[in-house]
């Protein structure tokens, strides 16, 4: 009886745990266009809802364009020194691990001041109600891309749907 007990807790601790991600969708930045110059992001983000869990796929050429991740002063002034990350792959998927925003862009020439970075804000997940689409209004809390997942809202949303 109590392996049984064991082996169910187990198997919910587990399905908890990947609850959030079960949801997750892929967004191609930029759809059928990629990670280009003559794009505007700022329009393909708008009316799309980030959540935890997400990921982003940018798609680009490797020999004329790059992913840096930065800060929101970097965003804004187009610094391309200091990412938090660079990516050079031509196929960079990024998992959004955590609610706040994210900045990106391209640290080549002046792709960043022709337009070629992307701002994008993500949701706490939710299994209830469809979230509030992107808005440019900023959360209070940052992401800390720390390389752990996020799964305590997601956690707590499936324990309340169970609860009650």
């Amino acid at each position: 009886m109590a392996k049984s007990i064991a082996l169910v807790a187990s198997s919910f601790f587990i399905l908890l745990l990947a609850f959030p991600t079960v949801f997750a969708t892929d967004f191609t930045v930029g759809d059928s266009s990629g990670w280009a110059l003559k794009f505007d992001y700022t329009a393909w983000a708008k009316g799309k809802t980030f959540k935890v869990g997400d990921t982003l796929t940018f798609k680009y050429n490797p020999s004329f364009h790059q992913v840096n991740e930065v800060n929101k002063c970097n965003y804004d002034g187009c610094n391309l020194s200091n990412p938090t990350k660079n990516y050079k792959g031509g196929n960079t998927t990024i998992t959004l691990f955590e609610e706040g925003c994210y900045y990106f862009l391209c640290p080549i020439d002046d792709h960043c001041s022709e337009g070629m970075k992307l701002e994008v804000i993500v949701a706490a997940y939710s299994s209830g109600s469809p979230s509030t689409p992107y808005s440019t209004t900023t959360p209070s809390r940052a992401p800390t891309k720390n390389g752990t997942v996020g799964v305590s809202s997601g956690v707590s949303q499936f324990h309340g749907t169970l609860v009650g």
